[in-house]
């Protein structure tokens, strides 16, 4: 019962992030904002820099998790719901403005997600669970929230007051679709009130107990030094983990450029003549749900992989499944080579689950148990924050250059496509992920060769 409840926080938790995710950059494109997509999706490692590592520190120290998840979901869900409400309603939406309430939006959003982590682990060791058998079965259900949501926006369309489901875009309501309008924030905001009503029914963790256990040197009352849990960066003096940390940058740039392209690359193919009726191109946030569904499969191997091969070929299997997914967009097409992107979507559930996942768990494993909810915002202020932040902004410049937006003219009047040579855009990008690969090959040395057991120190 216990891991159904927590099952069922993760399904929540990602339906929030699936709504809009994959298909962002798309409605950013309809509404005139296309060559600032980089810094949407640099926004998430903006604000992962301090965030969730704040949130992380408070939940190790002051408040319970369930509680602090409330919060957070909830003044997300206002956040979300005012931002929809702005472009709802306004003709021609301005960078600053939407930006701006996006940004607030993460700053409580993104926390959630080490949150989510830290109580998850924390519940399954006080009850003297195996995170490792048992993290990735929980986790995957956020994956089946995330596919769920994707498949809703993709579909549902909504406007003058008729609401249904259409693949077409030749339907004279596909243009209306969520993958394409506002309402893709609406459906956000509401799987988040959902998720925050939800987060009050989680048991209660002792954190003073916890806390006690934390060997930070912190004496007295707390500084900002302390709040900001900047005192606590001693985690990078562990040489299990520093190394690691450094990779978890590097291999957080790929995540972003995936999220951010993907479904405008896919799309632009209906503005080409031979695929202008293509279905596949017309339905890109239900192609890239492919990769959740692999995402879901791969991650019942993390663990199995972790203890069998260790962290270093793990994080080059995860590396190397980068290059081949942008190999693949560079090389396939909605035709006679849709193969190929839909092979690309699969190595995205190897790519993200063998760093990612394994590298929460490996974070979890390699910290005291006190500070194992500040580690969990460390790695995702290295790899969303960070890797992220200075990924998109040199993958916006590269896209820039390559690609640009340009009204065509359809069945529906003129709609604007991501177009351009996407052809060495994902070259080089593939590019980079082997040579990350080959970093890890070659200067990464972890202390633990696998994880054969959970730590709770």
């Amino acid at each position: 019962m216990l891991k159904a409840r927590l099952s069922l926080l993760y399904l929540l938790q990602f339906a929030v992030w699936g709504c809009y995710l994959t298909s962002l950059g798309q409605l950013l494109g309809g509404i005139g904002l296309g060559r600032e997509i980089s810094w949407f999706y640099a926004a998430v490692g903006i604000v992962s820099l301090v965030m969730p590592a704040l949130a992380g520190y408070i939940s190790d120290r002051y408040i319970q998790p369930r509680k602090l998840l409330t919060l957070m979901h909830l003044m997300a869900a206002i956040c979300m719901s005012g931002l929809w409400g702005y472009l709802h309603t306004t003709p021609s939406p301005t960078f600053g403005v939407t930006f701006g309430l996006y940004v607030i939006f993460l700053s409580l959003y993104m926390p959630t997600i080490a949150l989510a982590n830290t109580t998850t682990f924390r519940t399954l060791s006080s009850r003297g669970e195996d995170t490792l058998r048992d993290f990735p079965r929980i986790r995957i259900w956020g994956t089946v929230g995330f596919v769920l949501a994707m498949w809703l926006v993709n579909s549902l369309y909504w406007h003058d007051g008729v609401i249904g489901f259409t693949l077409s875009d030749a339907n004279e309501w596909g243009r209306y679709r969520m993958q394409y309008t506002s309402g893709q924030l609406l459906v956000s905001a509401l799987f988040g009130f959902l998720t925050s009503a939800y987060s009050l029914t989680l048991p209660n963790l002792d954190i003073n107990h916890l806390y006690s256990t934390v060997k930070t040197g912190i004496t007295g009352e707390d500084t900002l030094t302390d709040i900001l849990g900047l005192n606590r960066f001693n985690l990078f003096r562990d040489r299990r983990l520093r190394s690691f940390l450094v990779f978890a940058i590097l291999a957080g740039v790929c995540l972003q450029i995936s999220n951010g392209f993907v479904t405008p690359f896919i799309t632009h193919f209906a503005a080409l003549s031979d695929y202008a009726t293509n279905s596949v191109a017309a339905n890109a946030t239900m192609l890239f749900s492919i990769s959740q569904i692999a995402e879901a499969v791969c991650i019942l191997l993390v663990g199995i992989s972790l203890r069998r091969f260790g962290i270093k070929i793990v994080l080059i299997i995860a590396m190397l499944a980068w290059s081949i997914r942008f190999g693949c967009l560079a090389t396939g097409n909605p035709g006679n080579g849709l193969w190929l992107l839909i092979f690309s979507m699969v190595a995205y559930g190897v790519a993200f689950n063998y760093f990612n996942i394994a590298g929460a768990m490996y974070v979890d494993h390699t910290t005291y148990s006190g500070n194992k909810g500040f580690g969990q915002g460390v790695l995702m202020l290295m790899s969303n924050g960070v890797g992220a932040t200075l990924g998109m902004f040199g993958a916006g410049a590269i896209v820039n250059r390559y690609c640009t937006w340009e009204p065509v003219m359809t069945s529906n009047g003129p709609v604007p496509y991501f177009m351009g040579d996407w052809s060495d855009v994902w070259w080089i990008f593939a590019g980079y992920s082997t040579l990350v690969a080959l970093a890890i090959i070659f200067l990464f040395k972890p202390v633990d060769k696998n994880l054969s057991h959970t730590s709770n120190r």
